[in-house]
């Protein structure tokens, strides 16, 4: 790789770490006053204008607390459980393409940290691996709250990873690649993916609700039954970090949401709109890019819209939701991708 590739590729890293923290902080933020404007409330408003300090000072609250290990909890395990759930939601941000191409002295950098022609599996691989964050921390625990939190997690996670695995073989079918790059810049030329994959888009959002442990789908944290769930014994960062990856999830999974089904850093009439305001190619692509983090922070509200909107759901129901229903619709809408290619010359 040439140093200049090398130097940006780093910078682009140390862009994503920031970025991810700084929407981690204020998704926080976000999250109290949605639902204070839906509950007819303020909402943090003390903290600086319009409350906009809150997260520091949550911060610095995180960081102040007393840090306690249970004795009779396994040590080890106790403080890897937290690291590990941040380091996998952090991980799946390589491969997504955040814009097109810049052109700085001469050399042309693509806003992607990297690109592998299975970089579908590679998500599903990595966001499969946040579940032992979560398993780890509740058995560590040793408190039986935590661990049924830690439980219903995993249970929870493995059932709809089937449903969302079988959404995104319909994608595969209908795009022929796993490169999250060309998903991307296959639909700038054309329509996005939600036309031709609806039921697979609604299928692929249900399972991302169940995957970030979500209202209304988080049984492994509910409060009414399990105290806390899978973190009731963690405090002070360690807690943080929970949380944080929780959030980082978030806007990782809308990410991936968006660059899927949503078109990715295209929108309608680009060519068009560049044309007329006579953009540069920069130009061009940091409005692309601009326009990917609006369709992330929308779904990123909508997900907090839904979580202070609907009640939870009962354990039975959930289970019977990925296993009765959404499964079964997966394996029909494979069915039904394979029968339109076939009918439209797409497939022999």
């Amino acid at each position: 790789m040439e140093t200049p590739v090398l130097i940006f590729k780093c910078v682009l890293v140390v862009a994503l770490f920031i970025v991810s923290l700084l929407v981690a902080m204020y998704s926080t933020y976000a999250e109290r006053k949605v639902a204070a404007f839906l509950q007819d409330r303020l909402g943090p408003n003390r903290a600086g204008v319009f409350g906009l300090l809150q997260p520091l000072a949550d911060g610095v609250k995180m960081f102040m607390k007393e840090e306690i290990i249970p004795n009779v909890s396994n040590k080890t395990l106790f403080i890897l459980g937290p690291c590990l759930a941040m380091i996998t939601a952090l991980m799946a941000g390589v491969l997504i393409p955040w814009g097109g191409n810049l052109e700085i002295a001469g050399h042309v950098f693509a806003l992607q940290i990297t690109d592998l022609n299975i970089g579908i599996l590679y998500i599903f691989g990595v966001t499969s691996l946040g579940v032992y964050g979560i398993m780890i921390g509740g058995w560590a625990s040793n408190n039986k709250y935590s661990l049924f939190g830690a439980i219903r997690a995993s249970a929870q996670m493995v059932s709809y990873e089937i449903a969302m695995g079988l959404a995104i073989i319909a994608l595969i079918m209908t795009t022929g690649t796993m490169s999250l790059s060309e998903i991307a810049h296959q639909q700038g030329s054309g329509y996005a993916n939600i036309v031709y994959q609806p039921l697979g888009f609604l299928i692929f959002l249900i399972c991302v609700f169940a995957e970030l442990n979500r209202a209304p789908f988080d049984m492994p944290e509910s409060e009414s039954e399990l105290v806390g769930g899978y973190h009731t014994e963690y405090s002070s960062m360690k807690l943080g970090f929970y949380l944080f990856a929780e959030y980082i999830n978030m806007f990782i999974s809308s990410a991936v949401l968006v660059t899927f089904y949503l078109g990715g850093y295209n929108f309608p009439f680009q060519a068009e709109l560049n044309s007329m305001l006579g953009l540069s190619t920069n130009a061009a692509t940091l409005l692309g890019t601009g326009v990917f983090f609006l369709k992330i922070f929308f779904f990123i509200f909508f997900f907090m819209w839904v979580r202070w909107t609907l009640p939870r759901f009962r354990y039975d129901q959930l289970m019977k939701l990925g296993w009765q229903s959404l499964i079964p619709i997966s394996i029909l809408n494979v069915l039904i991708t394979g029968l339109v290619m076939w009918f439209t010359g797409k497939i022999n």
